[in-house]
């Protein structure tokens, strides 16, 4: 199995006695939604400047919609609508189920998605198609730094122990990102790495995410 590079000095004892569906300190955390609200303008002022480029080549590229969103869930549970440039075909839930599903648990993970396009191929190696949940970030929703947010197929199969990973704000980076990102492919993985966040939280902290999560995607490494 994967193993997290984040503080393994915290057990596991520590992490698995926090409470379920109890509040992470971090969500009060003013410093923290600062950090949100002004790492969104600047994500947005980029989508900005790329959107028309992007939007033109998913339209050249593959018939439909130019943005994808989808019900997720968030702190807590609460669900709301995430943004993403599309990058799979138009109508690719409806074929989910034909694809085979390499990752264990409650992810679903596909090397070869017959269903992401060529230009959503390239759109995924670069991140690019994250920008619009930068939207996300500034309405509240999510945090730059957080948890991968599930989906409502995800969640209505949790266990009690996986509700405990939603006790923070999503993100659109976490440890997740900067330790495998798509190659990561066992759930049980992603939520030991998200109560190991979530045990040595601090805004410092979220600030070191951020820049491995650059120093990932100018390298391109773990997506597809």
């Amino acid at each position: 199995m994967f193993n997290p590079t984040v503080d393994p000095s915290i057990p596991d004892s520590q992490i698995a006695s926090s409470n379920f569906k109890v509040p992470h300190r971090s969500t009060t955390s003013v410093l923290k939604r600062m950090i949100d609200i002004c790492g969104s303008l600047i994500g947005l002022l980029l989508m900005g400047m790329v959107l028309i480029p992007i939007a033109i080549a998913i339209r050249l590229d593959s018939p439909g919609p130019i943005f994808y969103s989808q019900e997720r869930h968030g702190l807590l549970g609460k669900s709301f609508r995430m943004h993403k440039f599309r990058s799979m075909i138009d109508g690719a839930d409806a074929l989910k189920s034909q694809v085979e599903n390499e990752a264990n648990g409650l992810i679903f993970k596909n090397s070869q998605d017959p269903r992401i396009t060529r230009v959503g191929r390239f759109l995924r190696k670069t991140s690019l198609d994250e920008l619009p949940q930068f939207w996300n970030v500034l309405r509240g929703d999510m945090s730059l730094v957080g948890t991968r947010p599930p989906t409502s197929d995800e969640v209505s199969r949790y266990a009690d122990h996986h509700w405990q990973r939603l006790n923070v704000k999503p993100g659109l980076t976490g440890e997740w990102q900067v330790n495998g990102r798509s190659t990561v492919k066992d759930f049980e993985d992603i939520v030991q790495m998200d109560l190991r966040y979530q045990a040595i939280w601090s805004p410092l902290y979220d600030l070191v995410l951020i820049v491995k999560t650059i120093y990932v995607i100018v390298l391109r490494r773990g997506a597809f």
